[in-house]
């Protein structure tokens, strides 16, 4: 890669970390509307989207209604940033690899969202299994915990995986 089609690239990386925190707000309310899609196909208790609050409230036909508010903490936005942090790095060194670096980072991103849904689903199905007390504290604070730094760990080892891995040599 010669140094212009560089500079884009790693520009284009260093916009689009900037795209995710300036519109992170927009990024929950997207994150909230997939978790009640999600719930709508798995659930038959009731499921209410307030993408304006960037809240997803569930179990609405039953004894006990509950309300997940996606925080900025609590989104995959953030999740995001290390690894085009870690592309920019990797594309400045070895620009030669830049497409299988972008491929990556794509599979990589998408795994770290598809795990955000998953903590969702984890909290929601202690919720339904414990009560709204004991299940959100247990979904929320150990178990939704763990599946976010599992699954983000893993999605670096994914992308690093990858990135690097040497292709097969054809016979």
């Amino acid at each position: 890669m010669t140094k212009f089609p560089l500079v884009v690239a790693l520009g284009a990386l260093a916009a689009a970390g900037a795209v995710v925190v300036l519109t992170e707000r927009f990024y929950r309310e997207l994150e909230v509307r997939l978790a009640g899609a999600i719930l709508n196909v798995i659930t038959t208790s009731g499921v209410y989207v307030a993408p304006d609050r960037e809240s997803v409230y569930f179990g609405l036909s039953g004894a006990t209604p509950f309300g997940l508010r996606m925080t900025p903490e609590c989104s995959s936005a953030f999740l995001l940033l290390p690894l085009l942090v870690v592309t920019m790095a990797m594309l400045y060194f070895r620009p030669a690899n830049a497409k299988r670096l972008f491929f990556s980072l794509g599979i990589s991103a998408v795994v770290v969202v598809l795990v955000n849904q998953l903590r969702i689903l984890t909290i929601v199905g202690l919720v339904h299994w414990l009560g709204p007390d004991e299940g959100y504290y247990w979904g929320h604070t150990l178990l939704g915990s763990m599946v976010s730094v599992f699954g983000g760990a893993v999605s670096l080892v994914l992308f690093v995986w990858l990135a690097t891995r040497k292709p097969k040599a054809v016979a």
